[in-house]
């Protein structure tokens, strides 16, 4: 099968920049909230990839960083909410979820971050999609996701229905000092058991079925 091409896919390797705020990981919650929508422009993750998988949920992304984490905040607007997944590391791409995969900037392989809609979050270091590290309980610990919803199962139908959420991830769960030049990377929204099983990208990627784990496609973001 051919995947259904967008104007979104008219550049396959995106290039964008991540606004840089001094200490933002030091902000309260409903601070990074305001400094993201005020200050830090916003970016479709729009490509349909797959034509067997045509519905598309309107997502937008924001990404900062300071001297010593990034910060990634999703807003989504979609049909169903799901959120079965309460456990960190457990299925959380099969329910409302967002994605930020960045390739490992100090060597090989690439780590993937995963939160669904209430904030449970997986997260690991990987070679390939079958060969992975998960993230530690301590260095889960270190990874801040907060957005609109209280951590709880949900399963709510109806146009329309909205909702963010918002990560700080310091550079060292990366194994760097500080912020890098640049990083490669992609985001993503999904939702494998939803009503309607969607696959949305920012970077194109041009495979035959659903796959994130591939780096080949990710763009790329300059750290300002």
């Amino acid at each position: 099968m051919k995947p259904l091409k967008t104007t979104e896919q008219a550049q396959v390797h995106k290039k964008i920049e991540a606004r840089f705020v001094r200490k933002i990981e030091q902000f309260r919650n409903d601070e990074i909230r305001l400094v993201m929508l005020d200050r830090v422009a916003s970016h479709a993750v729009a490509c349909v990839n797959w034509a067997e998988y045509p519905y598309a949920p309107k997502v937008e992304f924001r990404i900062a960083h300071s001297d010593d984490a990034v910060v990634v905040m999703f807003d989504v607007e979609e049909e169903h909410l799901r959120a079965v997944a309460m456990n960190d590391h457990e299925s959380v791409w099969e329910d409302s979820c967002v994605e930020f995969f960045v390739a490992n900037p100090a060597g090989e392989g690439y780590f993937n971050f995963e939160i669904n809609c209430v904030g449970t979050l997986l997260a690991a270091y990987r070679i390939s999609r079958s060969a992975a590290q998960p993230f530690s309980a301590e260095q889960m610990t270190q990874i801040r996701r907060f957005g609109s919803l209280d951590h709880a199962p949900i399963d709510s139908r109806g146009e329309g229905q909205q909702w963010w959420m918002a990560a700080v991830i310091p550079f060292s769960l990366l194994g760097l000092e500080g912020a890098p030049k640049s990083l490669r990377c992609n985001f993503y929204k999904c939702g494998d058991k939803c009503d309607k099983p969607h696959f949305l990208s920012w970077s194109a990627i041009d495979l035959p079925e659903p796959n994130f784990h591939c780096p080949d496609f990710f763009g790329e973001v300059k750290m300002a």
